[in-house]
This record gives C-alpha cells, structure tokens and sequence, in this order.
C-alpha cells in the first residue's frame, strides 16, 4: 500500500462517534448562562415536558457541514436515525435495519430493512433514501469525519426493504462509524435546509431554536416505533456551571445532562428530591499537543510536558476526583484497551532532565483552551505542573465557534484541552497528519490500517500496539476519562448509567 493511501485509509478506523471534529467541540455555550431565574421552562410545563440542562450548544443544526459533538448530541437518534446504534454497552444493534448479513470476504454487507419507518415529511424510508445518505456522505459532506465513508465502493437499494453495500476492503471500523453521525438517514426529499429544518424518522421531531439558549423537540406521534413519554423535549444551554445546578434546583430543567461542577454533587446526594447516576464515558479529556511546531516537535519536550504532570493530582483538584486515568486515548469499554498509564509517570526530576537536555528551558508554549468548564478548571493545573519543569505556559480561552477555527481548524496553538467524545477515535487523532494534533508516525498509521483490515484477533493486537506508540511517543496527554455524572428528579425514568455513544437518547425518558 503507498504512503498516500495509508493517510487516506488510517482515519477510516475511528470506529466511533463522529469523532469530530468530534471533541466537544462544534458547540456554542449561552452568552448569558442565565436561564435558572424561575420555573419558566420544560419542566414548569408538567409529566409531558422534560428539560434536560446541557453546556455546549450547536453553532448549526447541520452535521454535513459543521463539526462538533453538540449537533449529534441533540439530534442522533431523536430527530435523524441509523441502519445500526450502539446499546449502552457498546454492541452493535438494529435500529432501521432488522437484520445484515456480511459476506465471507467480509466486504459485502446486506441489511433487511424496516417496512413502516416514514421521515417527518411524510415519506416513506426505504433502501433508496439508504443508498442517497449514504452516497451524500462521500459526495456532499465537507466535514472530516465523512472519510468513514471512503472504503464504501457502492451502494445499491435491492428492494425498497434490502440494502446492499460493498466495501473497496474489508474494514472493521465501517459498520461501527454507522452508528455515528455519519450513518444517519436522510429523506431525498428532506435536505433542502439541514441547517435549520433537520428531517429524521426518529422519535422526535426539530421544535424551535432559541440561539444563545434552548432547542425543543416536539414528540413525533407519527413515529413508527414506541412513542416517546414526553410531548416535548427541552434541551437548555448554560455557561455556567451554577447556573446550571441552579436550574434544576429551582425546576427550570429536570436533568442535569453533564455535571460541570463534581464538587457540587453533595446538594444533590444529600436530597431525596434527585437521583444522581454516575457511570463512563469514552470522552477522554486530552492535553493536545500541536506535534508540527516547536519545540514540541522534540518528543523530549512532550515526554517532559506528560511527566510534570501529576495527573491523580489534576483530577482531585479540577475534577473532584471523578473520572478515570487511562494513559492513552483508548477507553476501558474498548476491546484494546491497556492500562497505560505507567508508561509516562510523573517524574518531575526527570521531566526538567528532558527540557534541559532539549534546550527548551524557559521556552514558552500556548495553551489556548474551549470555553468549557473542565478546560478552564484543569488549564490552570496543567499551567501550574508543566512550569515547574522549566517551561513556561501562556494561557488563552476561546469561545468554541473561535477555537475551532483557530486551533482545530488551522492549528494556532502549541497545547490545548478537550473532550473528544466520540467513540474509538485514536486513529483519527493519530492516524491522519492533517488533523489538528499534526501527528505523523508512519509506523501508527499502518498498524491502523491493519487492524481495520484484519481478523478480530489482528485488530485487537494492532490497536493496542498502535495505542502503546502514540503513548510512548508522546503524542498527547490524556489527563482523564470523563465520568458520565447525570442528576436528575427522582421520578425520571430511562437514563442512562454509561454514555458511550454520540447522543442523549430522549426517547428512552419517561416519568414515574
């Protein structure tokens, strides 16, 4: 295989989520990050009205065009739907596909469709609509996850209920990044206005957006599966993590989507009016390193960088403890999942070893950071450790919309601090030298591409030599696995312990 289809290849095993642009990014939060001043929202609307508090709003409501993971968030599986979704455990499931059959040379997928899903404009879905989405991904999508679709040789509606996709090679990653935005169905009919008037077959269907402050799904009674407990679906943007908590405390929302503030957590434990579900995520909080400029480029600075940190320490004091360390950017619920952490431990002497022995000493190093509570929190800590190894760190925050045009889009940064939530994305930050990180080992990306290419016991092996390379080469801090810490009344029904995927499930709601 040539080098030039190794990169074009290596980001097709993200095998997950959208990956991003997928950071939690993407997302505008409310200016005002009021909104907790009364019961005046969902939840003051009674048992038919849910409102569910969230940091991240979408800058659009089209995910073709736009990056980030506010967008999937709030309309993958409620408004738009899959052939195939993930269950809380991380399996591949039937969502409008019943069934699929995957040929010997593993390149030939055939799914049975649904007989009685129609889109909110009234059309039917078939196989049609299938092959369109599908195809729209390689043709009109401009946003860096629709490589997912590269390998994809065609498309082809057998019946209006079979549909028959034949892939260039075999690929393990493919039917997973189905699950994710990438895989989501469109009516031929229903793209005019994405970006406003998104048209799904969900459980949902697109309400009204108030910028800067809410977006509401109205229930889809025309939907052709369990219809959802709530009329309505409220999801609230804030800014601030008191207002947040706030909100629920006064009845503005009835579930705290994401805690922003873990430490706040006792006011909610200690009373019998909520529950709280604490649980995982794959959203791993990643110290980004721009590996193209200097001195980063000098694998002794970012190995000193990763070794100055106390990372047990990080979490206790900008995250209250809450979350995991893992060492690498591969969850616990991957199938290659190691415990990494070992390999760059803290090791202050040596850190400041490594920063004199490169000449960086009093260098000094950008951390431009998303307007998101975690970034702000753990930026300072990260400040604070990385100085003591002898460099030195400025610090910028940047509302989402400007970070990512400046540091995702064309990599205006030394270091940076973000969420990417997506599932199974380390080939996409690591795998594609154009991507924001600008990490380029050969070596990665070819076991990348043999793992997507080979048998389960290959991709397992692969992944987990590809994931020990980029820890040791450090190519990136991973500060902590997100914890998925959700508080909500105590007569919500329906939430999930883990959030593995890319969205939040409202049809699943309901009320005891």
């Amino acid at each position: 295989m040539t080098r030039s289809a190794r990169l074009a290849t290596a980001g097709l095993a993200l095998g997950s989520a959208l990956a991003l642009a997928a950071c939690s990014a993407g997302s505008t939060a409310n200016p005002s990050g009021s909104a907790a001043s009364g019961a005046t929202g969902a939840a003051a609307a009674g048992s038919d009205a849910v409102g569910i508090g969230l940091v991240l709003e979408p800058v659009s409501l089209d995910f073709t065009k736009k990056d980030g993971a506010a967008i999937p968030q709030a309309l993958l599986g409620n408004v738009y739907q899959n052939l195939v979704t993930l269950d809380e455990s991380g399996t591949i499931v039937p969502q409008l596909a019943k069934s699929w059959t995957v040929s010997p040379d593993r390149k030939t997928y055939t799914f049975s469709l649904v007989d009685n899903a129609t889109f909110s404009n009234g059309a039917k879905f078939t196989a049609a609509d299938a092959v369109f989405s599908i195809n729209q991904v390689k043709t009109s999508w401009t946003v860096g996850v629709k490589k997912a679709m590269d390998v994809v040789a065609s498309a082809e509606a057998v019946s209006p209920t079979e549909l028959k996709v034949t892939l260039t090679r075999p690929s393990n990653s493919w039917l997973y990044a189905m699950t994710t935005r990438v895989g989501a169905m469109f009516s031929t009919t229903g793209v005019a206005d994405l970006a406003t008037k998104p048209i799904g077959t969900g459980p949902y269907t697109m309400g009204t957006w108030k910028r800067g402050d809410s977006i509401t799904l109205n229930r889809n009674d025309s939907y052709w599966g369990t219809k959802a407990h709530f009329a309505t679906a409220t999801l609230k943007y804030f800014k601030d993590a008191t207002a947040l908590n706030n909100a629920l405390l006064t009845g503005t929302i009835d579930i705290i989507g994401t805690v922003q503030a873990p430490d706040s957590l006792a006011q909610f434990t200690s009373n019998p009016k909520y529950q709280v579900i604490e649980g995982t995520t794959n959203g791993e909080v990643v110290l980004s390193f721009n590996n193209s400029r200097a001195p980063l480029t000098d694998k002794r600075v970012r190995q000193a960088i990763r070794q100055s940190i106390d990372h047990k320490t990080l979490l206790d004091t900008c995250w209250s403890g809450k979350g995991t360390l893992i060492g690498s950017m591969v969850p616990p619920t991957d199938p290659w999942y190691e415990d990494l952490t070992s390999v760059m431990p803290y090791d202050l002497a040596k850190a400041k070893a490594l920063v004199n022995e490169a000449g960086a000493a009093g260098k000094t190093l950008r951390l431009r950071l998303p307007a998101a509570p975690y970034a702000t929190s753990c930026g300072q800590v990260v400040k604070s450790m990385v100085e003591q190894s002898g460099l030195k760190v400025t610090i910028d925050q940047l509302e989402f919309p400007q970070w990512l045009t400046s540091v995702f889009g064309q990599a205006d940064y030394d270091m940076s601090i973000v969420a990417h939530v997506e599932p199974r994305d380390i080939s996409r930050l690591f795998g594609d030298p154009t991507y924001y990180t600008r990490y380029d080992n050969l070596a990665v990306q070819d076991l990348f591409v043999a793992a997507d290419e080979g048998d389960q016991a290959t991709q397992v092996a692969d992944m987990k030599k590809a994931a020990r390379l980029v820890a040791e080469d450090a190519a990136a801090d991973w500060l902590f696995l997100m914890p998925n810490l959700v508080v909500a009344d105590k007569d919500i029904t329906g939430l999930p312990k883990n959030a593995i995927g890319e969205y939040l499930d409202l049809g699943k709601l309901s009320r005891s």
